[in-house]
């Protein structure tokens, strides 16, 4: 990614621990942080479709997956890869 780019991450609606369907950015903190510490500048856009995250980057999605996959504010464990547990 090129340095101090602008992220877009979109995000839709999803239901959390029972709770209604909506736009919710709590999952999105911690990558926010990330981001924003490593310089970027980062925008949040709501979209329509259901539990769905991407990243977009110079107007290409770089990244995307489920939202509720996303589990930061865990410390990953040393020479762990991304979403091994």
């Amino acid at each position: 990614m090129p340095k101090k780019a602008v992220v877009t991450i979109r995000y839709g609606p999803y239901s959390a621990v029972g709770l209604a369907v909506e736009h919710r950015t709590f999952r999105l903190e911690g990558l926010q942080a990330v981001l924003k510490k490593d310089g970027h500048e980062v925008v949040l856009e709501k979209i329509e479709d259901w539990d769905v995250v991407e990243l977009v980057v110079n107007g290409e999605v770089v990244f995307h997956c489920n939202i509720k996959d996303l589990e930061f504010g865990k410390k990953p464990r040393r020479n762990q890869s991304p979403g091994v547990q």
